[in-house]
């Protein structure tokens, strides 16, 4: 197995202090947002052999097994994330299998670059994804009931936003939804400013349960993306709880540490929260407009102490270990490609020990034994 040297993303909504904390560094004084633990060409982890990418190029069949190249091709398929957010990130959804590859076909043809700040499909693959929370963890995750997201409109007694309550009292579920995201996001924006900025001044003085969005308008005052949110369900995760996020549906992270898995993709359309291109007709394409519960994960027991997060994805499987010193090493062979990290305590992976924020790579059908006292997260393919 290959001790992985990862890069850490500056981004600006990263807190400065958790992952310097989690790894027991010196923060530098600036954001650290992401750190990424795979094979994805943008930031591709580091071993004594090259990067993961050179690695698995050399040897696919060796490096992933004969069944992930057959499902996946000769590819890691998942990148795993540690995420540390100190603000909000953009509110986004991701596409289905099939949208991902209409869409970038069509800028493929169209003679998009890649790397254009207009382009929404960077790759043909679809982004479903993970987060487990290390620490309390807030974010939004699918749409409100209408009279719900109605009720907290409301409740700030703004007029400019009336008529958004009318309509998500007098519509059916998904026209409700559909006709308020369209109206909030492609309203004059000088106008939505100041609905904006007055709402956010009600947030602020209503607190409860409206001081997530008086903190997001403070991050990002003015944006239309402020009143989107509220449409939105809170979530807040404890350790050990986690959230899958698949096609279509709207979320977006707002504070704490977690481990993130998803499919080796960075599909995003942006519903607003940031300053990046904002695609409103493309984004009503993809968006599913349906009221859903967050549906908050908890470990489900498995054999020999693994605890699976389980989800409906092939491209990644995300468990957990909490290893107690006393107890005999844990076999964690498997014809598949995993990557191990160690989040807590100290874990011993084959002849590497790992303090928390550190991780391996583990080739398909290597010897993987792993003994604590720690908790280490394993994150694998299913085939």
């Amino acid at each position: 197995m290959d001790r992985l040297d990862n890069t850490i993303r500056p981004y600006a909504w990263g807190s400065a202090t958790a992952i310097p904390a989690l790894l027991g560094t010196e923060p530098t004084g600036e954001p650290q947002a992401e750190m990424w633990m795979g094979a994805h060409p943008g930031a591709p982890s580091r071993t004594g052999r090259g990067t993961l990418v050179e690695v698995i190029d050399a040897d696919p069949q060796g490096e992933l097994g004969a069944a992930a190249v057959a499902k996946f091709g000769p590819r890691l398929p998942f990148l795993l994330k540690i995420l540390a957010a100190g603000g909000p990130l953009s509110l986004q959804v991701h596409p289905n299998l099939a949208q991902a590859k209409e869409g970038y076909d069509d800028e493929e043809n169209r003679g998009i670059p890649v790397d254009a700040g207009h382009r929404n499909y960077k790759d043909a693959n679809h982004k479903p994804e993970l987060i487990c929370a290390l620490t309390e963890f807030d974010g939004l995750c699918g749409f409100r009931e209408p009279s719900k997201a109605a009720d907290l409109l409301a409740g700030l007694d703004v007029d400019s936003l009336k008529p958004y309550v009318d309509l998500l009292r007098a519509h059916p579920e998904e026209a409700a939804l559909r006709e308020v995201l369209t109206a909030v996001l492609s309203a004059d924006r000088e106008d939505m400013a100041r609905t904006v900025t007055e709402a956010a001044t009600a947030c602020a003085r209503l607190g409860g349960d409206y001081a997530p969005y008086a903190d997001i308008a403070h991050h990002y005052p003015g944006d239309p993306g402020v009143i989107a949110a509220m449409l939105l369900n809170y979530v807040r995760l404890q350790p050990g709880e986690a959230l899958f996020l698949g096609a279509g549906i709207p979320h977006a992270y707002l504070n704490g540490l977690g481990v993130e898995i998803m499919a080796n993709s960075d599909n995003v359309l942006r519903c607003g929260l940031t300053p990046k291109h904002v695609d409103v007709p493309e984004l009503l394409r993809i968006v599913r407009f349906e009221a859903s519960d967050p549906g908050v994960l908890r470990p489900e027991a498995a054999a020999d102490g693994e605890e699976v997060y389980d989800t409906p994805i092939d491209e990644f499987r995300l468990s957990r270990y909490v290893l107690a010193q006393t107890a005999p090493a844990r076999d964690l062979t498997l014809p598949t490609p995993q990557i191990l990290l160690c989040t807590a305590g100290s874990v011993r992976a084959g002849d590497i020990e790992l303090a928390p924020g550190q991780s391996v790579f583990v080739p398909a059908n290597e010897k993987a034994e792993v003994s604590g006292p720690g908790t280490v997260f394993r994150a694998t393919v299913v085939v």
